[in-house]
């Protein structure tokens, strides 16, 4: 009982994390600059793929639902269905990839760096193709607009990111947060 509560407990509060930062973004076009993927990747390191999963898939139906825990302070199933859709639906892969990796490597800077990367094109993708068809554009334009615009930008948190996550995961050890099985020295 206890442990579920703990569970229940901890995966709410990073829920909470995603909509106090998801909402937080610079509109520039189609797809907004948001802090939402740089919140799953701290989250994946503090609390692992389980947990943080399940936070972000609660994120998403508090959004779908209409509360306005999405960037722009928006929600409701056009936000989710919208041309921003098929990035928050590649969070999801993005997530679980990242999770179980940094589950064993977190402390590995530079490798979990590449797997944010490469993992982050899952989304990229994902969301690009819809944007093309949401906004009737060519899959060219919607990586235009939706990709190369945040290339850098996400690189950076992926770096903050790696640096901060190893640091969060030795200082939160001792609450027992994550479902990693983490052996912190």
């Amino acid at each position: 009982m206890k442990d579920n509560v703990k569970f229940m407990t901890t995966t709410a509060l990073m829920t909470a994390i995603l909509c106090i930062l998801g909402p937080l973004s610079i509109p520039i076009g189609p797809v907004p600059i948001s802090l939402t993927n740089f919140a799953i990747y701290i989250i994946m390191y503090v609390v692992g793929t389980k947990q943080g999963t399940i936070a972000y898939l609660l994120y998403l139906a508090l959004g779908f639902v209409g509360l306005p825990v999405m960037s722009g302070f928006q929600g409701g199933p056009a936000k989710i269905i919208g041309p921003t859709g098929g990035y928050l639906i590649g969070f999801i892969p993005m997530a679980i990839l990242c999770g179980l990796f940094f589950q064993k490597y977190y402390k590995k800077v530079v490798l979990c760096v590449l797997v944010m990367e490469a993992s982050t094109w899952i989304a990229y993708i994902m969301g690009s193709l819809w944007l093309s068809f949401q906004a009737k554009m060519t899959i060219p334009a919607a990586f235009a607009a939706g990709v190369f615009p945040f290339a850098l930008e996400d690189f950076a948190k992926m770096i903050l990111a790696a640096i901060l996550g190893p640091v969060l995961v030795k200082a939160l050890a001792p609450l027992s947060l994550n479902d990693t099985g983490l052996t912190v020295q």
